[in-house]
């Protein structure tokens, strides 16, 4: 019962993003009174639901990397504290994006707990902020010359053309549902698959369903369930508001969102540009939103620009601005009430220390080891006091720090036989993987790259391949399966360790 009122929060951002960003899929539709919003909603709801529970593992690992929260009480004021941002800019009738309220409050967690925000996700996360209602813009305007050269050659009766729009708008719509589940579900439940995982759940029909995609499905019933009761609003503003739109433009307004959005969540499609040696797009959870936005002012540029309500957009460009800050902040005040006035532990204790290990460690990473003695010996408690102490003391740069910082954190891992059977799963991990974590049973280890490298000693299986595109794809599989398997066999504090 306490981990499903602590999901609570999670099930109320769903709720914010269904009233505010999945409204976006069939926006211009019901504002081109193409669609009726009855129609849109329930197409919405299932087609977002299936994108959660089918695709939603691609973009939701992202915010894992820039903020690790290790605990039930900080990744529900995290979901809190973004929902209740984006439930404001809704009642403001402001489509502002869920991705940017839930990454400024989990840098709102990161300050609070002290923990060095990774700043290469970051930068990631960011710069997809530019692209995306940039790209969106660009696919809008290519739709829509091509579907004009379309009908200027076909010249379709005009009933049969409205005909043909008001079912292509569904469809592109099903299409924008499911792309949006697959996408944005890791906001809306990300923070908590590492610390509320689920046993998995065996269906009929051979069927089953792991612990990430049961969160996912509540997080997409939860969407669904905003979608129906608080959107009507929004859609006004994003499907007549900031610019009027003919039914054709807002087919292509849906399609190409819709395209943004999948090319953010798909897996397969980033498994197959890796597996030929091409670039693919990050796998990061984008805004809707921003798509929508995007797409729209695309097309209104296209027409001259003349029909754009520059202060609507001055005012969504502003809640774009403001709303990671306002999450930030109340994340870090809700962070300090839950812990302070209710007891409730926000992350869990950690300790960084500067041992002979870790020097050796940082030395074979090929950083520089000049200054580190100085620190040596010192126990420190947050990763920014670490910081602080290193830049004070060495020449590192931020990015060389943040490394010796994580190589210095202290931990106790075991590796339990009991662990093992519930949470090692043949499904999740390789015959040699699951021999070598075996072969080490009743070991413990203080750092986690000491089990790493155990590991790694008994089985190629276990060690990272040269950074190229053509590895990226093996690499990242093999960071999430180092990831599943540190969060399994994490022990709870207490015991002194017996490796060094």
């Amino acid at each position: 019962m306490l981990v499903l009122f602590f999901l609570s929060s999670g099930l109320f951002l769903g709720w914010s993003l269904g009233a505010n960003d999945a409204a976006n899929v069939f926006g211009t539709a019901v504002g081109s009174r193409m669609v009726r919003f009855t129609t849109a909603a329930l197409i919405c709801s299932v087609f977002v639901v299936l994108g959660s529970v089918v695709g939603g593992a691609g973009a939701a690992g992202t915010l894992g990397q820039l903020g690790a929260i290790d605990a039930m009480g900080g990744a529900f004021m995290v979901a809190f504290a973004a929902a209740l941002t984006i439930t404001a800019m809704t009642k403001l009738g402001l489509p502002v994006s869920t991705s940017q309220a839930v990454v400024g409050a989990i840098i709102g967690w990161n300050f609070f707990s002290g923990v060095l925000t990774d700043t290469a996700s970051l930068t990631m996360i960011v710069v997809t902020w530019v692209i995306c209602p940039i790209l969106s813009g660009a696919f809008a305007v290519l739709f829509y010359v091509l579907s004009r050269r379309l009908v200027r050659r076909l010249r379709p009766h005009l009933l049969w053309d409205d005909m043909v729009t008001r079912w292509a708008l569904i469809a592109v719509g099903a299409f924008g549902s499911y792309s949006l589940g697959a996408n944005n579900i890791g906001n809306v439940m990300g923070v908590f698959v590492p610390v509320a995982p689920f046993p998995g759940l065996d269906l009929p029909f051979g069927l089953a369903l792991s612990g990430a995609q049961q969160l996912f499905l509540l997080g997409g019933l939860a969407i669904a369930l905003g979608v129906f009761t608080y959107s009507r609003h929004v859609m006004g503003t994003v499907g007549g508001n900031l610019f009027k739109l003919t039914p054709q433009m807002a087919l292509v307004v849906v399609l190409a969102h819709s395209v943004v959005l999948f090319l953010f969540a798909s897996q397969r499609l980033e498994h197959a540009l890796l597996s030929v040696g091409l670039p693919a797009l990050p796998l990061v959870p984008v805004s809707s939103s921003q798509a929508v936005i995007g797409a729209v002012v695309g097309l209104g540029l296209l027409k001259g620009g003349h029909g754009i309500r520059y202060r609507v957009l001055v005012d969504i460009a502003a809640g774009w601005v403001t709303t990671p800050i306002i999450a930030c902040l109340l994340a870090f005040v809700g962070l300090f009430v839950l812990q302070n006035v209710f007891a409730v532990p926000v992350n869990r204790p950690h300790a960084y220390e500067l041992s002979p290990q870790v020097i050796e460690r940082v030395d074979r990473l090929g950083l520089p080891v000049a200054g580190l003695e100085t620190v040596k010996g010192g126990h420190y408690t947050t990763q920014f006091s670490l910081n602080r102490a290193l830049r004070d003391a060495t020449g590192l740069d931020a990015k060389q720090r943040e490394r010796v910082v994580r190589a210095a954190e202290v931990d106790r891992y075991l590796v339990d036989p009991a662990r093992i059977a519930q949470d090692v799963k043949p499904g999740w991990f390789e015959p040699e993987q699951i021999a070598a974590i075996k072969s080490l049973v009743g070991r413990e280890y203080r750092h986690s790259w000491q089990l790493l490298e155990e590991l790694e000693s008994r089985t190629p299986a276990w060690r990272l391949l040269p950074e190229s595109p053509r590895n990226r794809l093996d690499n990242d599989r093999l960071k999430k399966q180092r990831r599943l398997l540190l969060i399994a066999l994490r022990a709870e504090p207490g015991g002194a360790p017996t490796v060094e």
